[in-house]
């Protein structure tokens, strides 16, 4: 009888069980494996997994986790910022900014977060939001619940400014120094200033209020940037924007106002309180840097011809007639001067002691360069420049300005600009059926505007563009005011100055070369920061259009998803060129859930 050895047939069980073991984990892994990739189950978790790291982490390694997910296709949502961050504005915020020194108002102008500082996440609408009311007549009203604020209304509601009416504030167009509103001041300027005929075009208003001054010249076809800072007011820019007015948040502290210099025809001052005359007069030398040769400068309020300012109003007549100015009128509490034309009297008055910029200075070099001591000379930038000297408006838009010739190209790339931006603009409008044209869009901005053509071939819509150029950029702008456009200089790697939701339509090309140093051609700066900066601009069901070549537009659509954006991909137009993609994406709105206020 043979014998069993069943010590050994127990080992062998034992064995096979094990490699049954192993080899069912591995196809079980297999199994997950695919079901994760390929199927919404593991995106799904890979999703919950991500926004558990994000949420667990803070700071820099949140922001860094974030970044790093978006990037990798994932998507993730931006987490919305808290319900105290509705009015947001990361260069004027008021926590980081009373620390600083009170010097020449040096707290008030733009501080930025470094970039580990910057929240990423996406402001939300305050409660009871409204999508805004349409221009022409957010001109006279708009939602009180969009910006709930009535301290302007309950301080300067006697005066014209504005007032609460049911579920609106109602803008009567009044002012400080023109209570009986601005279309009768208006009348009264003209009788000194050629407000019609199209011999002025591009005015700033400084200390604007809520703008009325700007929103009605719109009338006499005068396009006005207003400005003031982010004050006790809190959102005097906010309301301007709100009625569909161009403004923005800015402030004449220690540094020269991000413009090229002789680009404004008209600077007008209404009680902004702006001392001229101190410091060595070097306030009313940033004016004058601005201001066109032949332009008109209107002073209205303290300290002209008022009780217990002689001295001050002695000293800013001193200052203006040692730059030449002609008086042109002191009407009460009024007065209007005009600038010379040319150097001449300048060059003069420098032998009795005015200092003028060295020849070496660019007058139009103004992205964080310090105010000067110093007279800028209309010389120093080659052509015709002065009001009188360049075409009247319209005819102004399309001729090409003198200042293009001092670009390399320039002549030529402005008319191809402006011919290519015309059919850019209708193939928009046609094919890609967005909404220019119509009253859904007012606020306009375009992140890389060149010499302006996009602008331009908006000009018969009704609505007005914030052409920004990029300060690494060729510096265009001055060439986009001489064509009767309005502008700022801008870096993209830091927010730009403005409240959240306050523009309808953004336009970006080009994308990297935003953001990309010019020298080492690497990023100085994430392309999420800038897309998280567009959305707080934007209004909700606001529109977007990046133009880029294939590869970034994918890179950019998965950004845009990340921020709750509905984005499509279209081919351009025919005779564009054929290795780019265009992005459309629109905003949508959101809210808070009740549990986050």
């Amino acid at each position: 009888m043979a014998h069993l050895d069943l010590t050994s047939s127990k080992h062998q069980i034992r064995r096979w069980r094990f490699l049954d073991l192993v080899s069912l984990i591995f196809f079980a892994a297999i199994v997950l494996f695919f079901l994760l990739v390929l199927t919404p189950f593991g995106d799904s978790i890979a999703i919950s997994g991500s926004q558990a790291i994000v949420t667990s982490a803070t700071g820099a390694t949140r922001r860094h986790h974030l970044i790093a997910i978006i990037h990798a296709g994932r998507n993730l949502t931006v987490p919305p910022c808290s319900a105290d961050a509705v009015d947001y504005m990361p260069c004027e915020d008021p926590n980081r900014n009373r620390l600083l020194s009170r010097d020449m108002n040096f707290y008030r102008e733009r501080h930025c977060p470094v970039p580990e500082e910057r929240q990423l996440c996406l402001i939300p609408p305050p409660d009871g939001y409204n999508i805004p009311i349409q221009w022409p007549a957010s001109l006279y009203k708009i939602w009180h619940e969009n910006m709930p604020y009535n301290k302007l209304a309950d301080r300067k509601g006697h005066q014209g400014w504005m007032k609460k009416e049911g579920p609106h504030f109602i803008f009567p167009g009044g002012g400080t120094m023109f209570p009986d509103g601005a279309v009768k001041y208006i009348e009264q300027l003209e009788h000194y200033i050629p407000i019609s005929g199209g011999v002025l075009r591009t005015v700033l208003d400084m200390g604007c209020g809520v703008a009325s001054f700007g929103g009605y010249l719109l009338a006499e076809d005068l396009l006005t940037l207003s400005f003031a800072p982010r004050d006790s007011h809190k959102s005097q820019i906010q309301f301007a924007l709100e009625r569909g007015i161009p403004a923005f948040v800015l402030m004449l502290g220690t540094r020269r106002l991000p413009f090229p210099a002789f680009s404004f025809d008209l600077i007008h001052c209404s009680r902004c309180l702006i001392p001229f005359t101190a410091y060595n007069a070097t306030y009313f030398m940033e004016v004058d840097r601005l201001l066109r040769p032949g332009g008109y400068l209107v002073i209205s309020g303290p300290p002209v011809q008022w009780h217990g300012l002689k001295k001050e109003w002695q000293d800013l007549q001193a200052v203006a007639k040692a730059l030449c100015y002609e008086s042109v009128v002191v009407d009460k509490n009024t007065a209007i001067w005009k600038k010379p034309v040319d150097d001449s009297c300048l060059e003069a008055q420098n032998e009795h002691g005015l200092k003028l910029c060295h020849k070496s200075d660019d007058p139009s070099s103004a992205w964080y360069v310090k105010l000067k001591k110093c007279v800028s000379r209309p010389s120093s930038v080659n052509g015709k420049l002065a009001v009188g000297e360049i075409p009247k408006w319209p005819l102004r838009l399309t001729k090409t300005p003198s200042r293009a010739g001092l670009i390399k190209n320039g002549n030529d790339g402005f008319e191809t600009d402006t011919r290519l931006w015309e059919r850019r603009v209708s193939y928009y409008k046609k094919t890609l059926n967005l909404k220019l044209g119509t009253e859904a869009v007012r606020n306009v901005m375009d992140m890389n505007a060149y010499f302006g053509g996009f602008a331009a071939a908006l000009i018969s819509d009704p609505v007005w563009v914030m052409n920004v150029v990029p300060h690494n950029k060729q510096l265009t702008l001055g060439v986009i005011f001489d064509r009767g456009l309005i502008g700022v200089y801008h870096d993209w790697c830091e927010p730009f100055s403005s409240y959240p939701r306050t523009y309808d339509f953004i336009h970006m090309g080009s994308v990297e070369s935003l953001i990309q140093d010019s020298v080492t051609r690497k990023n100085r700066c994430n392309i999420v920061d800038v897309m998280v900066e567009i959305d707080r601009l934007l209004r909700p069901e606001g529109t977007v259009v990046i133009r880029d070549s294939p590869e970034m537009i994918k890179r950019i659509d998965h950004v845009a998803r990340s921020l709750r954006w509905e984005s499509t991909i279209h081919d351009t137009e025919s005779e564009s060129n054929r290795n780019e993609q265009i992005l459309v994406a629109t905003k949508i709105l959101w809210t808070l859930p009740s549990s986050s206020h």
